[in-house]
C-alpha cells in the first residue's frame, strides 16, 4: 500500500520547484500568505482549494495527490513541454504582423472612401447652392 502523501508539503514542494514564492500563489489565488503558510501545514488539502492550488501552479491535481519527489519533476518537465516555454525564455508573437498590418490598411482605405464621399457630397451640395443663386 504506497504511503499517504502529505499534500501540504506536495504543494510547497512543487511551489518551490516551479520557484513560485508563497506571496505570488497566495495573490493568485486570493487569500493571505499566512493561509497559504497555513495550507502547506496540513496533511490534507480539501478537493476544491487543491485543484485550485494546482490550476495556479499550471501542474495536474495527481502531481499534488500522489507526490513522489522525481515522479514531480518529470510530470512538471513534462507540462511545460508545450509552448509556455517559448513565452517564458522568448516572447513569441501571438499573431502575424503582417495580418495586422492589412487589416489597418483595409481600415484606413475604408475611412478615406468615407471622408471622399463626404467631400463629394458637399461639393455637389455647394454646385447645387451656387446654381440656385445664379439663377
Amino acid at each position: 500500500m504506497p504511503e499517504k502523501v502529505h499534500q501540504g508539503r506536495a504543494v510547497k514542494r512543487i511551489r518551490e520547484i516551479l520557484q513560485v514564492k508563497q506571496e505570488t500563489l497566495a495573490s493568485e489565488l486570493g487569500i493571505s500568505q499566512q493561509s497559504v503558510s497555513l495550507l502547506e501545514s496540513k496533511e490534507t488539502i480539501d478537493p476544491e482549494t487543491l485543484e485550485q492550488i494546482a490550476k495556479t501552479l499550471k501542474v495536474p491535481v495527481e502531481a499534488i495527490k500522489s507526490f513522489n519527489e522525481e515522479a514531480a519533476v518529470n510530470i512538471i518537465a513534462n507540462t511545460f513541454q508545450d509552448e509556455s516555454v517559448a513565452y517564458a525564455y522568448n516572447y513569441k508573437c501571438t499573431f502575424n504582423p503582417l495580418d495586422k498590418y492589412i487589416e489597418t490598411v483595409e481600415k484606413n482605405e475604408k475611412l478615406y472612401e468615407a471622408l471622399l464621399k463626404s467631400e463629394r457630397e458637399k461639393i455637389a451640395l455647394l454646385e447645387k447652392m451656387l446654381g440656385e443663386k445664379k439663377k
